[in-house]
């Protein structure tokens, strides 16, 4: 890895203090002492203005499935920009992406773009309204769903305001949150079916949907068991409410999504991240019959629903692209690259003799400073001595040129090979043998 003297980043950073609030304008690149700013990437790796060059597990918060700048998404993208950026017209590649994208799924009857995975969500949980005809939502404990305020709910409770287990309660996220929201989102525990329908029960005939992702990063990157899928999609059924899958980040786990590993299917999907091949990019996927809040029926839709740049062609390009290239067979190594790393991290975890774990499906992963292994929010947050030998292990990996998301978390890349995940493999031994064990008992 190559370093020098300099520090670019730190000049940039009290530049950026005069003009941006915190410096920044989006928190998860804040970084002690100042965010890494860079000045390129390709394939796997990045360099920063200081010329030090990392091997990047976070990929742009796991939207970069094909790493940075694959010539393929390039070209695609050139040949759009060459034709025009954005138009008060609709375009064909708009069409083709929406045919491609719903082909990957059963589930996708209709499809509309938007900007952002918070986009879809918002869409999404606006639809069910719509269709229903009902103002409240539910969703887990924990879970990241963007930006949104009914979204945000309780995605980010502490001890002191978490409430009891089996009846979590709706904390906010941002100061000023109303109190009419906090009392419209349903707050459940997670893998928890029978404590999650207790819940739910309390609230029948005023939930218009049940928000899930099947793997929340946020939750500590453990996968939702068939049992409470199929248990929440049963009561939905029951109780004339919708079923809502939030896909952003783990549409990647399989050439469907990780829906394909569900017998229980959802009214409604939300997709981003990947889809946009490296720009923003989200969109909402549904059955047909739901989807038809966004058709003008009589007096307008149910739904009115617009955006300057959504479906935008050059997102559609890039997206389109890199999907295509993300077929079965890539989907399959990537997840065999994943398998791999966290049987690597396991070694390394039981080498360095630390109370540490490894979570995560397919080509997502997340260590923990702690055992036994998270299985929700509750056990997956940290103390606040897990959380500081979490900062001096991620420490570690940076000056051993690894970047990985601020959660601990590891998101692959199809442009990594074996030489790769071996190499994080022995960063993360080394940047665990540098944490103060005292911190972790």
């Amino acid at each position: 890895m190559a370093r020098n003297t300099s520090n670019k980043s730190a000049e940039l950073f009290a530049r950026a203090q005069a003009w941006l609030p915190g410096g920044v304008s989006r928190n998860t690149l804040l970084r002690k002492p100042h965010p890494i700013y860079v000045e390129r990437g390709e394939g796997c790796r990045v360099v920063d203005v200081d010329g030090t060059e990392y091997l990047d597990f976070a990929n742009n918060m796991a939207s970069l499935i094909h790493g940075h700048a694959h010539p393929s998404i390039v070209e695609a993208v050139t040949d759009q920009l060459q034709r025009g950026s954005a138009f008060s017209m609709a375009t064909e590649i708009e069409v083709r992406y929406a045919e491609e994208l719903c082909a990957r799924s059963p589930n996708f009857e209709r499809i509309r773009f938007v900007n952002s995975g918070t986009e879809a969500v918002m869409a999404g949980l606006k639809a069910a309204r719509a269709y229903t005809g009902r103002p409240k939502v539910a969703k887990v404990e924990g879970s990241y769903h963007g930006a949104y305020d009914y979204a945000e709910v309780s995605q980010a409770p502490v001890p002191e305001t978490w409430g009891e287990a089996d009846t979590p309660a709706s904390v906010p996220l941002a100061h000023g949150t109303p109190e009419s929201v906090l009392s419209d989102v349903i707050v459940l525990p997670f893998n928890e079916p029978e404590k999650a329908v207790a819940r739910l029960d309390a609230h029948a005939g005023e939930i218009a949907c049940v928000l899930l992702d099947p793997i929340p990063h946020r939750v500590g990157l453990v996968a939702a068991h068939e049992s409470f899928v199929s248990r929440l999609r049963r009561w939905t059924e029951e109780h004339n409410a919708l079923l809502m899958f939030d896909e952003v980040i783990s549409f990647r786990t399989q050439f469907g999504g990780l829906q394909e590993r569900h017998t229980a299917k959802p009214d409604l999907t939300a997709l981003g991240k990947i889809i946009g091949g490296g720009f923003p990019a989200g969109a909402l996927a549904g059955s047909e019959e739901v989807m038809s809040v966004f058709q003008s029926k009589g007096s307008g839709p149910l739904l009115p629903h617009s955006g300057t740049f959504s479906a935008n062609p050059v997102t559609m390009s890039a997206g389109r692209m890199a999907m295509e290239l993300y077929d079965r067979e890539a989907v399959e190594r990537i997840n065999r690259l994943g398998d791999r790393a966290r049987a690597l991290i396991l070694e390394a975890i039981a080498e360095a003799d630390v109370p540490a774990s490894v979570t995560g499906e397919g080509s997502m992963l997340r260590l923990h400073m702690k055992q036994p292994t998270p299985f929700n929010y509750r056990s997956a947050y940290d103390t606040p001595n897990q959380a500081m030998a979490l900062q001096q292990f991620l420490a570690g990996l940076k000056n051993e040129g690894i970047l990985c998301v601020q959660t601990g978390t590891a998101m692959l890349s199809t442009v990594m090979g074996e030489a790769e995940i071996d190499r994080l493999a022995q960063a993360i031994l080394t940047s665990l043998g540098g944490i103060d064990r005292a911190l972790l008992g």
